[in-house]
This record gives C-alpha cells, structure tokens and sequence, in this order.
C-alpha cells in the first residue's frame, strides 16, 4: 500500500520540495484527482480495481459537497477533556455515528474502510475495524460468539465493536489495533520470549577460622508472554520476575 501511496503523491499532489535531488509531494486533494483519464492512469500506476472507486469518489467529494465537508466529520474534542463527561455508549459517541454513516455514502466505501478513516484520519479513537481477522481474534482471546464463521455479518462487524468499545472505551480503536499487529507473524515471534531467571551463585570461604558468607546478587528481568496464549482479556501481557535472594554479609568466629 505504500508504494500505491507514494505513486498517488507523486503523481496528483502538490510538490513539497526536494532532498538529495528526490522530489516529495504531498497528499492530493480531491480537486487534482478529478480530472480525465485519472481512473485508467491510476490503474496504469497499479491501483487495480481501487482506481474506479478513487476517481469516483474523488469527484463526489469535490462537486457534490461542500466545501471542508469531510473536514466537518472530524473530531472537534480530540485534545479536550471534560471532567462531566458520561461513559462511553458502546455504540461510540454520536460524531462518530455520523462521521461512519456519511463515509459509507462514498462509492467503495464499507464498514471497515469507514471505520480506518474515521480512526486514523478523523481522530475517533473509538472506531474499530473490523475484518475476519479482527474476527478471529475477538473469538480466541475474549471468548467472544460462538461457532466457526467464515465471513463477517453486519450485525456481527457491530457486535465486536460494541463488544472492544465496552472494554476500551474511547480508545478502543487503537486497543485493536495493538492486538491486531500482535498477532501478524512478523510480530508475534518477536512476542514469545523465553523467560531465564538469573542469579549469581555465592561461594563460603573459611579463612583463618572465619566464615565468610556473601549476599546473593539479585537480578531482574522483564518478558513478554506469548500473546496469542497467555492473554487474558484485561490483564497486562508485561510480567516482571524478581528474585529476592538476599542475604546479610555475616561474619562469626569459629569456636
């Protein structure tokens, strides 16, 4: 995806400035991606089957809406904290609700998708997207449904996020995304530490007629668990192992 990314700023977005002789382009807006031939030349760029839906809602924005129309969907409290604020609604706040259902208007456009730009680009913490991955993890570490499922209904996309929003709340979002990263293979090995315990060994001389008995030295160490088998809902992954092994410097005469 990045490289479809990079090709789209290249190509339609407004040249930034150069750095060792490369060019760099910001993000297009709507406007420069409403012109002819743009679907068959981002198909030409590689964006596949994404390129009629680009074009096509490149031109709804741009000449069926107002003007910061999708600027209006963002979160206005994103850095606002009110002491009276009410719990969550599992549901989410009634801006994201809004923000959701508009996107979904969009040609292309579904839950998931939706949900991604309501997260990432308009600041609600608690939109979840949710795929059959997504799904799976739901399943295996929060006993959530029952039942194998191989494709995702509307009322089950509802029911995982409402079910991620009761336990997170307002940032239920990147609780999700935490554990969906978690559980790609890239990261998951890098979550399975073996869990050594190191204590320095103490040896007693006698010397002279005297016992010397030195303090153990403890040492600590922190280790991830294994994600995908020791996750408990609500508990934290991060264990600290301490050993405690100290004893007094003990000097005693030999009778």
């Amino acid at each position: 995806m990045c490289p479809k990314v990079n090709n789209l700023c290249l190509h339609y977005g407004p040249l930034i400035g150069h750095l060792h002789g490369e060019e760099f382009h910001d993000f297009p807006s709507p406007e420069a991606l409403t012109g002819p031939g743009v679907e068959s030349h981002l198909r030409r760029l590689g964006f596949g089957y994404r390129a009629k839906y680009i074009a096509q809602t490149a031109l709804t924005v741009a000449k069926e809406r107002e003007k910061g129309w999708l600027e209006s969907l963002c979160n206005s409290t994103l850095d606002s904290k009110d002491p009276d604020e009410k719990p969550l609604p599992a549901e989410g706040r009634e801006g994201y609700r809004k923000a959701h259902a508009a996107l979904l208007q969009l040609q292309g456009v579904g839950p998931k998708v939706a949900d991604c730009v309501c997260l990432m680009g308009l600041g609600w913490g608690e939109a979840v997207p949710v795929d059959t991955h997504v799904w799976q993890i739901a399943q295996r570490d929060y006993k959530f449904g029952k039942g194998k499922h191989k494709s995702l209904t509307k009322a089950t996309y509802d029911a995982v996020g409402d079910h991620f929003r009761t336990l997170w709340g307002k940032e239920a979002g990147w609780a999700h995304s935490v554990l969906f990263a978690a559980d790609l293979k890239t990261f998951s090995d890098r979550l399975s530490t073996k869990i050594d315990v190191d204590v320095t060994e103490v040896l007693i001389k006698q010397e002279d007629g005297t016992v010397i008995e030195a303090e153990n030295i403890s040492k600590r160490k922190y280790a991830l668990e294994n994600v995908k088998e020791q996750f408990e809902e609500e508990k934290d992954t991060a264990i600290l192992l301490e050993t405690t092994r100290n004893q007094r410097v003990k000097r005693r005469k030999k009778t």
